[in-house]
């Protein structure tokens, strides 16, 4: 009995099998690197957000909405020194009324409080 025919069958097949095995094994690799590269992704997209909730209390708020805040700020940024109530009311084109002025001052003082502006002294603020 010759069993060369079957011996070369059998070589045939353990050929494809060694290339289908070995074209899994490419694969595999090629899967495992890219889960590492999105797993490390995850990793920093987890310390970036740790990283940004710790310092959101750090950042300053922004001002509150109303008409003259954007307007205030700009009177500080035109500004070379310190300005007072009386001078940002001035730069509002508000009359020199002492509600206007006391209005001024209570945005002014907010802006201290949300870490907008400064208070050098005693009704001197600053940008």
């Amino acid at each position: 009995m010759n069993i060369r025919p079957l011996l070369d069958a059998l070589d045939l097949q353990e050929e494809a099998a060694r290339a289908l095995a070995d074209d899994l094994r490419a694969q595999i690799d090629d899967l495992q690197t890219r889960l590492r590269e999105a797993e490390t992704h995850l990793d920093h997209l987890t310390i970036t957000r740790k990283t940004v909730t710790g310092l959101a209390d750090r950042l300053p708020l922004s001002p509150p909405e109303h008409p003259d805040y954007p307007r205030i700020l700009a009177a500080f940024n035109h500004a070379t020194g310190l300005l007072r109530a009386k001078d940002v009311c001035e730069a509002l084109g508000h009359e020199l009324l002492p509600k206007n002025v006391d209005g001024t001052r209570a945005k002014l003082k907010r802006l201290v409080k949300l870490g907008i502006l400064t208070e050098a002294d005693t009704g001197n603020f600053a940008r």
